[in-house]
């Protein structure tokens, strides 16, 4: 999934979670061998985090299975996230999970590190993963007896939007399933307050925008212009104009133009989910586009040999068979490329989408009246153009045409076929010489 950053509006604020049975556990537990409680005082009141965290390695390493070993974890995981340190602050949450599996703050930080490192460049998939397990698992955590209901909603309330985040990314990016990156992206933007949705929430607005936006089951342009608007209009001033043209993009393929597009902004702006009545009006669909061309052209004879393909591609039937009833029988230069070429058959790809197609796909048959000698047979990439610009050309009849739906690599086309073809080769420039200059007598 495609990520654009939005700067410290997007940043994660920094958490100072103190988790309350920690703490009550000081006043509880009490540290019998003399020698062992100094270690633990000298390097606990250390005011320098970095020579805390030291002292309190060393104080692990030499008492591995000390009973403050849970205490000494807990401190650590916030000495080392109050430095930013990101790799001891996750090999200390690794540890305290150890010990204490249903550490919500050990899982949050583990959960906030992982998903930055597996955002990349370059993208890792198993760190994405690993984040996703565990904010599945924090996600389900039971409040511990000891904690009060105040303690325990502050930490949920900045721990759960993160954990539906980080598994909406890992089932984007990761997992490829867009439709389940929508579901959590939508579960975290619900814990939001409108306020936060504006701040905390901005980034993976955009990012579920990209979900809807994107090819598949689980696309929903609808969805994907509100959350593009959505996130055009909070982002700060440098990041829109990377926005708009994904919003612009998305509303002009659903909607086929650009009007109407500031007064959703304008209503995108007052919530952070579409309201059920919100709705945009489609675009014209293929069919009824060539109807409205083919009402407003008089003259249809008149019409580009790639128009007719186009209307005989895409027209409805009525549409296609009353322009057919005027090509049929009639002949026609047929400008194209050569794709394959025998001495009674020349296929040609004449529109854009067929010469573009990967690899390039004939959508003209013309069987030829004369079969050509073996010399003649025109190569692979030959062009054929039109003799009255001095070019070579293929002639023909128009016979038949059928539609062929569209696959994966091309898109919708017609089939056309045409009979008693022919080439008219390259005109040769003859060249005529001067008549010899008549020379005067001599006088005498």
């Amino acid at each position: 999934m495609k990520k654009l950053v939005l700067a410290s509006v997007m940043a994660l604020a920094s958490l100072n979670l103190v988790y309350a049975p920690t703490l009550r556990a000081q006043a509880d537990i009490s540290i019998k061998d003399p020698t062992e409680y100094n270690a633990y005082n000298t390097a606990s009141t250390q005011a320098d985090p970095k020579a805390k965290a030291a002292g309190l390695e060393t104080f692990l390493t030499t008492y591995p299975q000390s009973v403050v070993k849970t205490i000494v974890l807990n401190t650590l995981v916030d000495t080392y996230w109050g430095l930013q340190d990101a790799d001891h602050t996750l090999s200390a949450s690794t540890r305290l999970l150890q010990v204490d599996p249903n550490n919500l703050k050990a899982i949050l930080y583990s959960v906030v590190i992982k998903k930055k490192q597996g955002g990349g460049p370059p993208v890792d998939n198993q760190a994405l993963d690993d984040a996703a397990a565990l904010a599945q698992k924090g996600l389900t955590v039971p409040k511990p007896a000891d904690t009060a209901d105040a303690d325990w909603k502050k930490l949920t309330d900045a721990a759960y939007p993160i954990f539906h985040s980080a598994i909406a990314v890992d089932d984007g990016t990761s997992k490829k399933d867009m439709k389940a990156a929508e579901a959590e992206f939508s579960n975290e933007l619900m814990l939001y307050t409108d306020d936060q949705s504006k701040s905390a929430g901005l980034q993976d607005t955009l990012l579920l925008a990209q979900a809807y936006g994107a090819p598949g089951p689980g696309q929903d342009l609808v969805k994907a212009v509100w959350f593009y608007s959505r996130a055009w209009d909070f982002a700060p001033a440098a990041y829109k104009s990377k926005i708009e043209p994904s919003l612009e993009y998305n509303y002009k393929k659903y909607h086929g133009a650009l009007d109407g597009l500031d007064a959703i902004k304008t209503q995108a702006a007052t919530t952070t989910f579409p309201p059920g009545t919100f709705t945009l009006t489609p675009a014209d669909t293929p069919e009824q586009k060539i109807h409205k061309i083919l009402i407003s052209t008089p003259d249809l004879s008149a019409l580009a040999l790639a128009d007719k393909e186009l209307v005989l591609a895409f027209g409805a039937k009525e549409d296609a068979d009353k322009l057919w009833a005027l090509m049929k029988d009639k002949e026609t230069p047929v400008p194209g490329i050569v794709v394959e070429a025998t001495a009674s058959v020349i296929k040609v790809a004449v529109t854009d989408d067929a010469r573009n197609a990967t690899p390039m796909v004939p959508d003209f048959t013309v069987n030829l009246k004369t079969p050509l000698a073996d010399k003649d047979i025109p190569a692979k990439g030959f062009e054929f153009g039109l003799s009255s610009k001095g070019q070579a050309e293929l002639d023909g009849t128009y016979d038949t045409y059928t539609q062929i739906p569209a696959t994966d690599t091309v898109s919708q086309s017609a089939q056309i076929v045409l009979r008693d073809g022919a080439i008219v080769p390259v005109k040769k420039t003859v060249v005529h010489k001067p008549s010899p200059a008549h020379r005067p007598a001599a006088a005498h």
